[in-house]
C-alpha cells in the first residue's frame, strides 16, 4: 500500500503546479493571440492564467475547478487565432475523476474532448492528429479512474478488516466479562450464605473472587493491548500483562482457567478429552476454548444445581466440542437472576464460522441444554 504524502509537501506541489501551469498557459496564449487586438489578447491571456491558477484548488473543489477550466478553455478557443490544447482542463479532468463518481467525471470527459476537438479543428490539423489527441484525453481519464477504483478497493478492504477486528474484540470481551462476572456473583452469594457459620469457606470464596477478578483484568489488558486503535488511552495506562497471560489461551489451559473456577463456584463439571489437542491449530484451540467458556458460563448463570459435561473428541478431520448441562433426577435448572445480553450463542456461532465450522445449540429432552460445535482441524484463522 502506498504511503501518504505529507500535507505540506502536497501544498507545495500544488502551488508549483498552479504557478507553472499559469505561466505556461500565459506564454502559449501570448503566442496564439499575437495578431489580435489588445482587448481580445488580454481577455484570452487572463482566461489562460485563470485556468492555471485555479488548479491549486483541484483537490478540495474538483467540480468547481473543472467547470472553471472548461469555461476558460472555451474562451481561449473562441478568441485565439490558433487552437490551444486544453492542458489545464486535462489536469482538472484527472482530479475530478480521481475524487468524484462517474456521474461527474463522464460529463467532464465529454467537455475536455469537445475542447480538444475545437483546438485541433481550428488549426486544421489532419483527422489523425485529432483522434490521437482525443485518445490521450481518454487515456488520462481511464488511468485516473483505475487508480480511484483501486484506492476504493483498498479502503473497503481496510474497513472490512476494522469491522472484523471490532467484532472479534467484542466477542472476546463478552466471553471474558460474562464468564468472570458470573463466577464472581455466584461465589459472592456463596460467601454471603456461609459468612457467619463457616468464615473459612467465606474467606476461600473471597480469595477466589479476587483471583477471578485479577485474571479478568489481565485478559482484558491483553485484548486491549492487541487492539490499540480501539482505545489508545486504555492501552497506554493499563499495567503491562504478565508473560503468563499474554499468549492466546489454548485447550491445555481449559481445566485450570475455566473448569476449576466454575467448579469453585459450585458447578460439577465432567471434562472428557479424547485425543491429543496440542497439535491442533491455534485458531481451532482458541475457538474451542471460548465455546466451552461461554457454554459453562451459561450453565452457571441459568442452571445452578445441575452438573455439566464437556467432551472434546478429536477425529481425523474435525474436532467435536460438546457441552451439556445435566439435571440430577427430577431436579431442574434454577435461574440465577444473572441477566445476559443474548450475545452468547450468536458469538459462539460466529467463532465457529470463522474457522470453517458449525455450531448447534438447543434444549435436550431432560430439560437440559446442549451445545455441539464441529471444527475442522486443518482450518486456519487470523488470531
Amino acid at each position: 500500500m502506498l504511503k501518504r504524502v505529507p500535507r505540506r509537501l502536497l501544498r507545495c506541489f500544488d502551488v508549483v503546479l498552479a504557478v507553472g501551469m499559469a505561466l505556461f498557459m500565459w506564454s502559449v496564449a501570448q503566442w496564439a493571440t499575437q495578431p489580435e487586438s489588445p482587448a481580445v489578447r488580454w481577455t484570452t491571456v487572463a482566461a489562460a492564467l485563470a485556468s492555471g491558477i485555479v488548479l491549486y484548488w483541484r483537490r478540495r473543489f474538483p467540480v468547481h475547478v473543472m467547470a472553471v477550466s472548461l469555461a476558460t478553455g472555451a474562451v481561449t478557443q473562441f478568441y485565439a487565432s490558433h487552437g490551444l490544447f486544453p492542458y489545464a482542463a486535462l489536469i482538472a479532468l484527472w482530479a475530478i475523476t480521481a475524487r468524484r463518481r462517474v456521474f461527474w467525471s463522464l460529463p467532464a470527459l465529454a467537455g475536455v474532448l469537445g475542447l480538444t476537438w475545437l483546438a485541433k479543428r481550428q488549426d486544421l490539423h489532419p483527422a489523425g492528429d485529432i483522434e490521437f489527441a482525443m485518445v490521450v484525453v481518454v487515456a488520462v481519464w481511464a488511468f485516473s479512474f483505475a487508480l480511484r477504483s483501486h484506492r476504493l478497493m483498498i479502503e473497503q478492504a481496510a474497513a472490512r478488516v476494522a469491522v472484523e477486528d471490532q467484532a472479534r474484540l467484542a466477542r472476546d470481551i463478552h466471553d471474558v466479562i460474562a464468564h468472570s462476572v458470573s463466577v464472581i456473583v455466584v461465589q459472592a452469594a456463596a460467601a454471603d450464605d456461609v459468612f457467619e457459620a463457616r468464615p473459612d469457606r467465606a474467606r476461600e470464596a473471597l480469595r477466589s473472587i479476587e483471583a477471578t477478578g485479577r485474571d479478568a483484568l489481565s485478559e482484558l489488558r491483553r485484548l486491549l493491548a492487541a487492539d490499540p486503535a480501539v482505545n489508545p488511552e486504555l492501552t497506554v495506562k493499563a499495567t503491562p500483562p504478565s508473560p503468563v497471560t499474554t499468549p492466546q489461551p489454548t485447550l491445555a489451559r481449559l481445566r485450570p482457567d475455566i473448569v476449576a473456577p466454575i467448579e469453585a463456584a459450585g458447578l460439577d463439571v465432567d471434562l472428557v478429552v479424547d485425543g491429543d489437542m496440542s497439535g491442533l491449530p491455534l485458531g481451532v484451540q482458541l475457538t474451542a476454548f471460548r465455546i466451552v467458556q461461554e457454554s459453562l458460563t451459561n450453565v452457571l448463570r441459568h442452571g445452578r444445581g445441575a452438573g455439566a459435561q464437556v467432551r472434546l473428541l478429536q477425529g481425523e478431520r474435525e474436532l467435536q466440542v460438546v457441552v451439556e448441562n445435566m439435571c440430577r433426577g427430577d431436579e431442574k435448572p434454577r435461574p440465577q437472576g444473572i441477566g445476559g445480553v443474548g450475545r452468547g450463542i450468536v458469538g459462539m456461532r460466529e467463532r465457529a464460522t470463522l474457522v470453517g465450522g458449525v455450531l448447534e445449540a438447543g434444549p435436550t429432552p431432560d430439560d437440559g441444554f446442549r451445545v455441539v460445535a464441529r471444527l475442522p482441524v486443518k482450518s486456519a484463522v487470523r488470531l
